[in-house]
């Protein structure tokens, strides 16, 4: 397919102000609302003027390289790709992951609409850079980075892939019953509920999860050298960790399995012994979400396909 003929995907995603006026339907009275608080309403303002201001002129530049098409961050779940597609994220770096998990293999280009509000460890490239960039990937003269995910398969045949992770639990805040096994390892278990990690996610919950072990590790075992853990590992690891939050052993529950690694083919498996409420969800977005209640089977591990991300 010649570069012209590509179709470029924008996919953008509403402010928190537009969010406040789809909420309270009129601008004034977001601000009223903002501002009744003792928030800086300006700083809405702004940040929906510099993102405006990115996506004009994002798609001004894009025009010139290809057929374009915008795709707002709600219709992700439904929105039909195709194999050849050039996908344009105009940030911040948790819409690169909500992107990554509804893709095959086409390349992502990340943009960061305002560096100095976002870190942009997804988004290396700015809106002046995205002309040249896209047009560069749609000839391929850009390089890749790949992204393992995690995949969760059902009994029920549904699919669900985690970009930066997965929480397997209750949809409120009650307990989570459910068998687990790895390995030749099984018991019964409540909890919280499991989250388990990719490399791109291990900066993420997976890092408050080590935070909370590390300091409570030093109230009761205190250590003058005691080093501090880091769970980060590379974002092509064939790797996933998990971890259990809040077991509570009891006669029916036991609370041994509570971390690990899975080094692909390995599997994490859960099966509900929930009657309702139990949820798995990637992202955290809590939206699109499979059911796991009772007699639901999850098996969890490295996905069978790759985020690609254009450096």
């Amino acid at each position: 397919m010649a570069a012209d003929d590509r179709r470029i995907v924008l996919i953008t995603r509403p402010t928190r102000l537009d969010e406040l006026i789809a909420r309270f339907n009129t601008e004034r009275q977001a601000q009223f609302y903002v501002e009744r608080l003792g928030v800086d309403f300006g700083d809405y303002l702004a940040e929906q003027g510099q993102y405006r201001t990115a996506v004009a002129k994002t798609w001004a530049a894009l025009a010139e390289v290809g057929r374009l098409q915008r795709v707002d961050r709600r219709f992700l779940p439904n929105f039909v790709f195709g194999p050849d597609d050039l996908i344009v994220v105009l940030g911040q770096d948790g819409l690169v992951a909500n992107t990554l998990k509804y893709l095959d293999s086409q390349p992502v280009v990340g943009v960061n609409p305002d560096p100095a509000r976002w870190d942009g460890v997804l988004l290396p490239f700015t809106v002046a850079d995205v002309g040249t960039i896209a047009r560069d990937t749609a000839r391929s003269r850009r390089q890749t980075r790949q992204v393992v995910m995690a995949q969760a398969s059902l009994n029920t045949g549904q699919v669900l892939y985690g970009v930066n992770d997965l929480f397997i639990g209750p949809r409120s805040h009650v307990s989570a019953r459910y068998t687990i096994r790895v390995g030749d390892r099984e018991e019964a278990q409540s909890s919280s509920g499991v989250i388990v990690s990719t490399g791109l996610g291990s900066s993420g919950w997976l890092k408050s999860i080590y935070a909370g072990w590390a300091a409570t590790t030093r109230v009761l075992l205190p250590a003058d050298e005691m080093p501090e853990p880091s769970p980060a590992f590379a974002w092509d690891t064939e790797r996933l960790h998990f971890a259990v939050r809040e077991p509570f052993p009891s006669r029916t529950t036991r609370a041994s399995i509570v971390f690990g690694r899975l080094e692909a083919p390995a599997k994490l498996t859960l099966v509900s012994q929930m009657p309702e409420n139990g949820v798995i969800f990637s992202d955290g977005i809590e939206a699109d979400f499979l059911e796991f209640n009772s007699g639901v089977r999850a098996d969890i591990g490295v996905a069978d396909k790759r985020g690609h991300l254009v450096v």
